[in-house]
């Protein structure tokens, strides 16, 4: 089986997970980081990683405020969408990013993860819990 990647897309950053072979465990790979709102660099660097790792889907995290609506961060991931189906033929799947920053620190300080640390390792922790939830509800 190829793998599922799970994107954290943020205004200068993106954290990347990987599914394993079987897809069913997420796994951090990196934070990509570019120049703010410089999508064009973010979208070459994740076409590399979904070819050198025979990714057949993306599950992007598309932000929503609590009570569920939409705002600009959620246009942007849906642009984002679009130009990753462009760029590459996969599935790209939106899916409900709310409090996956919060349950990535959470899990980071329970580990006792030092601060710095931590603020360097958050949106790729955010990829992981994105592409978690989203393996555990398909299975």
């Amino acid at each position: 089986m190829n793998k599922i990647m799970g994107l954290d897309l943020g205004s200068k950053t993106c954290g990347v997970a990987l599914s394993d072979a079987l897809g069913m465990i997420a796994s951090a790979v990196e934070t990509i980081r570019f120049e703010e709102d410089d999508y064009q660099t973010c979208l070459n660097k994740v076409c590399e990683i979904i070819d050198a790792n025979k990714v057949e889907k993306v599950v992007l995290g598309l932000p929503r405020h609590m009570n569920g609506d939409e705002g600009i961060r959620a246009e942007i991931s849906r642009n984002f969408k679009t130009m990753l189906k462009e760029a590459r033929n996969v599935n790209v799947i939106l899916w409900d990013e709310r409090l996956s920053t919060v349950s990535a620190q959470k899990s980071m300080i329970s580990a006792n993860m030092k601060r710095k640390k931590r603020k360097k390792m958050i949106d790729t922790m955010a990829a992981v819990v994105i592409l978690q939830s989203y393996l555990d509800a398909i299975y």
